[in-house]
């Protein structure tokens, strides 16, 4: 229920934000490659997904903006040793402060993650492995790309994870919270409708 109010106050305030005078709305898609980091992640290697979604591109001044998203993204890994895939399915909602150059932008904000999915893939057998996993993953962005207010763009963005991504779990008197983290590359086309 939560995640559904937050999702619809961002849309809400998406579309109260296109009101204003220097703000365009988006698409974007494109394809992630993804892994994960950390003291306990063993013979992970990164992985192929991909992510879409939509975004208002608010400009501030002439060379600042901010650029909330609501992105659908798909993470994981896969083991060298075994060939086993591990993908988490996120709407991530990144918030991208950009500094602009005449379209060039280079750009870096916080970005919060809700998980709506998780499997475990072995050859054509898969296991919902949800229940592992926390549902919010808390990360950061940076990234560069090209992007006017109306039109094509393109950019390639880095998500990293502050948050561990597996549950902690009690053993006796023993808390153990492994850690792994979310690491992701993100090449993306957008395509805004300026005015």
């Amino acid at each position: 229920m939560k995640k559904t109010l937050f999702t619809l106050a961002l849309l809400a305030g998406l579309t109260g934000a296109a009101q204003a005078q220097d703000v365009s709305l988006g698409l974007k898609a494109g394809a992630t490659y993804s892994s994960f980091v950390g003291k306990q992640t063993v013979n992970d290697e990164y992985i192929w997904g991909f992510h879409a979604g939509a975004f208002a591109n608010i400009g501030l001044t002439d060379m600042f903006a901010f650029q909330p998203e609501i992105i659908y993204s798909q993470k994981g890994s896969v083991s060298n040793l075994t060939d086993v895939k591990k993908r988490l399915h996120y709407v991530d909602v990144p918030l991208a402060f950009h500094v602009n150059a005449d379209g060039l932008f280079f750009e870096a904000g916080p970005q919060i993650g809700f998980l709506v999915g998780a499997q475990q893939e072995v050859g054509t057998a898969s296991i919902d492995t949800k229940n592992i996993y926390n549902s919010l993953d808390f990360g950061y962005l940076a990234g560069l790309g090209f992007q006017r207010k109306k039109g094509p763009g393109i950019g390639l963005r880095y998500n990293g994870g502050f948050t561990n991504i597996e549950k902690a779990v009690t053993v006796g008197n023993v808390k153990l919270q492994n850690s792994i983290r979310n690491s992701a590359f993100q090449l993306y086309v957008t395509y805004s409708f300026g005015r």
